[in-house]
């Protein structure tokens, strides 16, 4: 294939030839073209930062046809020619300035232009830029405005070669630039949520599998299969599928503890703690509130106090992994305080289930779902429970009435999907020792990290679920700005829920199938962003 029927390509340029040829079309654009810099009998111009520069080049056959460059690190060629440059940018970003745009004569019909930004564009997502600064040149301040640049300051340079500083926030990119993001639109984001999890490809394969009858056999036994693997995984003698959330199975847990017509005691360190407090409420419960503040640990002193406090105490609600700040709340503590007094110790287990090992053995009523740590998509709870437990039509709704479910197994619709999609995580789940040494291992790595970056974690590490990582932001940064940088270099962090907005947290979550390698990439994004905070 000729050279001039070669398709065009786009890409980090990164071979000594391709540099030559970047420096060679520095110099024909910017002393030949455009009277920047003197002419020299070489007839090549070698950027004064060229050992800082990434170039985009875009290649016909070996040959560079049009180059673009980008650098992240200060001062930028515009500190020079605008000592206050700060003053005229948006505060608290993480800023690149792009230069040399440059495209050979025969190649200037747009295509290689809108290539070379679209590459562009996928570099400084993914290197967690939010800011980006050029000067224009005065022939194409058209064009940038199209694309969202603002202009600021005066005009810089001189005659015949006169340029507008100008700047392009990551939001307004991401309004104007549709058309350069299509290639970033087809890379998946990476996700470290608490939910939805990164979901293993034999999940993924059971989630798209023909749906069946709730009311066929070959259904029931699925239903049966996977209740004897949970059972298996926690050590409970019985547990009920819902379909539904964790929230459902936390006011089905409610709904028995009114059966009790006794009063107990729930314990709060976080959100979830707070929102046990409100199932108990609502069920109009008869209870005392036993509360922490958030980050912080229970001790067992103060657990028994409060128990001792109030002799007719019958059952205690607690969360075990406190998912809003990370606190892995001490399950062996709860259960010895418990026991000690014929206390009915009731777990939210949400959190912790399939992330370590949960003994659940002794445990009145506990509570779990199909996403998070067990690695399958939202919208099975469970509830586990170490006794019978018969219908109470008279007290209970249908729906919430755990004794209707442990007699009929399935007496309502169910999803055939998401059930053997559980099963399917279920069997591929690592044993939880193993599963809790790689998790371990790489929460303490990261923890590590992020607080020799200057990050603040709010658990303590003796007190902490590996695998929630929740960070108090620095003054500089705003969790809802953080979030769109880390979706733009595509990660995806938990910081949506109105708790953490309201405090300025962001987490990092363990729970699905993630790599490790990714975690270091995510950690140089966060480095990027909090030393521009800074």
């Amino acid at each position: 294939m000729s050279t001039a029927a070669a398709p065009l390509r786009f890409r980090i340029a990164s071979r000594p030839d391709e540099l030559v040829q970047v420096h060679r079309l520095n110099y024909r654009t910017f002393v030949e073209e455009i009277p920047q810099h003197a002419p020299n009998a070489e007839r090549v111009l070698v950027d004064r930062f060229d050992a800082e520069n990434t170039y985009v080049v875009c290649l016909r056959g070996e040959v560079v046809v049009g180059m673009i460059s980008v650098r992240g690190s200060r001062p930028f060629s515009l500190d020079q020619k605008l000592p206050d440059l700060d003053a005229h940018l948006p505060p608290g970003r993480s800023a690149c300035e792009i230069r040399l745009l440059s495209v050979d004569r025969a190649h200037r019909s747009g295509v290689v232009f809108r290539g070379l930004v679209e590459r562009l564009a996928r570099h400084c997502l993914r290197a967690g830029y939010d800011l980006a600064v050029i000067s224009g040149t005065e022939r194409q301040l058209r064009l940038y405005a199209h694309l969202g640049f603002v202009p600021f300051g005066p005009r810089v340079g001189e005659d015949g070669a006169r340029f507008q500083p100008m700047y392009l926030t990551l939001e307004t990119f991401r309004r104007h630039g549709r058309v350069f993001t299509r290639g970033e639109a087809r890379r998946r984001a990476v996700s470290f949520l608490p939910g939805p999890v990164e979901l293993a490809p034999e999940v993924r394969k059971a989630l798209r599998a023909y749906p069946v009858s709730h009311r066929g056999a070959a259904f029931e036994a699925e239903v049966e299969e996977v209740k004897a693997r949970l059972r298996a995984l926690t050590g409970a003698p019985r547990v009920q599928l819902l379909l539904g959330s964790g929230t459902l199975a936390n006011d089905v847990v409610a709904a028995q503890l009114s059966l009790l017509r006794a009063p107990g005691l729930v314990l709060s360190n976080g959100e979830f703690g707070e929102r046990l407090l409100d199932h108990a409420s609502r069920w109009r419960l008869r209870f005392e509130a036993l509360r922490e503040e958030w980050g912080g640990v229970f001790a067992r002193e103060r657990v028994e106090a409060a128990l001792d406090a109030s002799p007719g105490v019958r059952w205690l609600w607690a969360v075990h992994c406190e998912t809003s700040t990370g606190v892995l709340n001490d399950l062996s503590i709860l259960r010895e305080v418990c026991a000690a007094r014929g206390v009915l110790l009731s777990l939210d287990c949400i959190s912790s289930l399939g992330t370590l090992p949960v003994d659940l053995g002794g445990i009145h009523l506990a509570t779990g779902v199909s996403g998070k740590g067990l690695g399958a998509p939202p919208g099975v709870a469970m509830v586990f429970h170490d006794h019978e437990v018969d219908p109470a039509p008279a007290r209970l709704p249908r729906y919430l009435d755990l004794g209707l479910y442990a007699a009929q197994g399935v007496p309502f619709t169910h999803s055939s999907n998401l059930v053997g999609a559980l099963g399917a995580a279920l069997a591929a789940l690592p044993p939880p020792g193993e599963r809790l040494r790689t998790t371990t291992a790489d929460s303490a790595w990261l923890r590590r990290e992020l607080r020799a970056r200057g990050w603040r974690v709010v658990a303590p590490d003796e007190h902490a679920s590996p695998a929630v990582i929740t960070l108090a932001l620095p003054s500089g940064l705003r969790v809802e700005n953080v979030e769109a940088r880390l979706e733009a270099a595509g990660y995806l962090l938990s910081c949506r829920s109105g708790y953490l907005r309201e405090r300025n947290w962001l987490q990092v979550c363990l729970m699905g199938a993630y790599r490790r390698h990714r975690l270091a990439s995510l950690l140089e994004v966060l480095d990027r962003l909090g030393r521009a905070a800074r």
